[in-house]
């Protein structure tokens, strides 16, 4: 091994008393994933509907709010699980995002631009122009491949009857020649960290719009698309390295999760090329990403491949997962008390959704 990159392994090294049991040290990397909300810029795009998103729009969205946003938002990538890593993230998911233009914006903020992010991004068919991207640590990160996998589905029945209790600004966009529901696409990519293989499957999932049971369909397609895309990466390599992350708009124990990807809430449970997902546990505590009426769910979720929990710390290894949720990210007033401090017409704020985050770690001899 180089001397360069074998500088970079250990410049973040911690030791870790309660992994294994005993003190051994530990090279990590925090994974996360974050719903940017409406991350526009103020540029009218006529192939989408992003009016609301201009300075004439309904948002009133200035230059000034925009940079307050960018602003915000490097604030919270740099510090997601800083309690564990001194490092930012290496690598970042996001989605709701109008174009790669916004993530250069982001990258280059004083908060980010010394750790030089790379941007994977794929435009997307979405209504609203927004999409998935993958954010890495260059230092860190090879990418080899990547792609976006379209979701095909199509409507079976009207949408416009929106269920009791459900509400979203996302709203589903149809082809009424022959129904295609339009949504994003999922983003697969692959490559190297550190001299390891991993492989990264990014997610924004449809939309609740029209009501949960009524749109849950899309949902589980996507689900099914996610577990494809797994098994064809396992087809190649038994042992493949898999994460899957994203806003799923559904949280870990719906259909879309359980049956679709087929996640497991216990790594006991965890049969070869099964899937692990940690937030499932966190939802049965009541904690959560994203609010409605005082009921939290947990839509944003990184779950993990069996190969990435088998307890051999010689090669990277599933360690531990959380929801960033600081008070600085929670409104302290008003109707929305508690919940995700949100964009307002009157006041920038971060995301309707809290970011989440796992480590991986390998033993350093």
């Amino acid at each position: 091994m180089r001397f360069a990159q074998l500088f970079l392994m250990l410049f973040f090294i911690v030791p870790i008393a309660h992994v294994l049991g005993q003190q051994k040290k530990y090279a990590i990397h925090t994974v996360a994933f974050y719903n940017f909300e409406n991350l526009f810029d103020t540029i009218n795009d006529p192939n989408t509907d992003d009016d609301e998103w201009t300075p004439k729009g309904a948002q009133k969205w200035t230059t000034k709010k925009y940079k307050q946003k960018l602003q915000n938002l490097s604030r919270v990538l740099l510090e997601i699980g800083s309690s564990e890593n001194t490092n930012s993230p290496t690598f970042i998911g996001g989605c709701e995002i109008e174009n790669r233009g916004v993530l250069e914006d982001l990258i280059k903020e004083t908060n980010l631009i010394d750790r030089d992010y790379g941007i994977i991004h794929f435009e997307s068919p979405d209504k609203r122009g927004i999409d998935v991207a993958l954010l890495y640590q260059k230092k860190y990160f090879r990418p080899t491949t990547y792609t976006n996998i379209p979701l095909i589905v199509y409507k079976k029945e009207s949408l416009n009857k929106v269920e009791s209790g459900e509400k979203t600004d996302d709203s589903l966009a149809i082809n009424y020649y022959n129904n295609r529901v339009f949504t994003r696409d999922q983003l697969l990519v692959t490559g190297f960290l550190d001299g390891e293989e991993i492989n990264i499957i990014v997610n924004h999932w449809p939309s609740r719009s029209g009501g949960e049971k009524k749109s849950s369909p899309f949902r589980e397609a996507a689900g099914a698309l996610n577990r494809i895309i797994i098994d064809s990466l396992q087809q190649i390599n038994p042992n493949a390295k898999v994460l899957t992350m994203g806003d799923l708009n559904d949280g870990p124990y719906n259909k879309s999760v359980k049956v679709g990807l087929g996640a497991k809430a216990s790594k006991a449970e965890v049969l070869p090329f099964g899937i692990y997902n940690p937030f499932e546990e966190m939802a049965k505590k009541g904690l959560g990403t994203i609010a409605y009426r005082d009921s939290w769910d947990i839509f944003d979720q990184i779950m993990v491949s069996q190969s990435l929990i088998r307890n051999d710390f010689s090669s990277f290894s599933y360690w531990k997962a959380g929801i960033y949720n600081k008070s600085f990210l929670i409104q302290t007033s008003g109707q929305y008390k508690g919940y995700p401090k949100r964009h307002s017409v009157n006041e920038v704020g971060f995301s309707d959704h809290f970011p989440v985050y796992i480590y991986l770690i390998k033993e350093v001899q």
